[in-house]
């Protein structure tokens, strides 16, 4: 089988089309989650915090500043609170696939075999009238 057949089949095989779909869906889903927190949670949570908005907290490391040929330099900073809006972000998104994948595998749970019948009452009547016999 040449590379070309071979990259074919890889193509055509039915996890790379759930994995494309997986990724497409995973990027609207974030981006709903990323607004969700930025949106929804963090403004009532900065009020409750003395009116904080976490996406400014920062840490300065140097000021903007003009340079020797008259452009602006940028200020540089440590941009903690959007750090804090990621990870919540993170988490939110981490437990909704969490609880997707286990809706999925208990959806996938296959149904537990019942137990083989074991011997009916009269079996180990005769059983018993056997062993007697001998």
């Amino acid at each position: 089988m040449g590379m070309v057949e071979e990259f074919k089949e890889f193509i055509s095989g039915g996890n790379v089309i759930d994995l494309a779909v997986g990724v497409i869906v995973g990027g609207a889903s974030g981006k709903i989650v990323d607004s969700l927190v930025k949106d929804v949670i963090m403004p009532p949570i900065g009020l409750l915090m003395g009116g904080v908005d976490f996406s400014k907290l920062s840490i300065p490391l140097k000021a903007a500043s003009t340079g020797p040929d008259g452009k602006e330099i940028a200020a540089v900073s440590i941009n903690y609170g959007m750090f804090i809006n990621e990870v919540i972000s993170f988490l939110i998104l981490m437990f909704a696939v969490f609880m997707m994948v286990k809706a999925v595998n208990k959806i996938r749970k296959p149904k537990p075999e019942p137990a083989p019948a074991g011997p009916t009452q009269e079996d180990l009547l005769a059983e018993i009238r056997d062993l007697l016999k001998k």
